[in-house]
């Protein structure tokens, strides 16, 4: 068990490491609107999350025969429409939360309008592209004679904090 799973965390530490990478690439535009970097967590987790979730759903139904490989179109073409709308979801909710409390604090300075805007469209990005990561990644590593159960989640977790991160750090810019 511990083999099967060591090789998969090995490759996703590793792949962390592009994070920080990213991070230090974007420093000048995250100094420059240092009020963005408060949601970097919220991006990147609403990224994981939906990757997570649409991986155990693929997952699941690939175990009971409600899916099979030959169908991966169809999936992708379902999760775009998912990923989307619960992108918009969390987005909405998220430049709501910057525009009611932007009357009562300053947290957000005079650019709440921009701050919100860059919040919803980078949870928007993100959901989507963790949704689609997620949901594609048990049927690639099907094909390839891997394991789905193993790898998906975190592989799609992976992809969605590279990317959750540059996007809240070039949505700006």
């Amino acid at each position: 068990m511990v083999r099967r799973r060591a090789g998969w965390l090995v490759i996703l530490f590793l792949g962390e490491m592009l994070t920080a990478t990213a991070m230090g690439f974007f420093e000048r535009e995250i100094e420059r609107a240092v009020v963005l970097a408060l949601f970097v967590p919220l991006i990147i987790s609403s990224g994981g999350n939906s990757g997570s979730q649409a991986a155990t759903l693929v997952i699941r139904a690939l175990a009971l025969g409600e899916i099979r490989l030959a169908q991966w179109w169809r999936v992708m073409s379902r999760e775009i429409g998912s990923g989307l709308v619960l992108g918009i979801i969390l987005g909405s909710i998220g430049f709501g939360r910057i525009a009611i409390w932007s009357p009562f604090s300053n947290l957000y300075g005079p650019h709440w309008l921009l701050v919100a805007l860059t919040v919803a469209l980078a949870l928007v990005g993100i959901v989507l592209w963790g949704t689609l990561a997620g949901s594609m990644l048990p049927m690639a590593l099907r094909r390839l004679g891997f394991d789905p159960a193993a790898a998906s989640a975190p592989l799609s977790q992976r992809w969605s904090t590279s990317l959750g991160s540059s996007s809240i750090s070039v949505l700006p810019s």
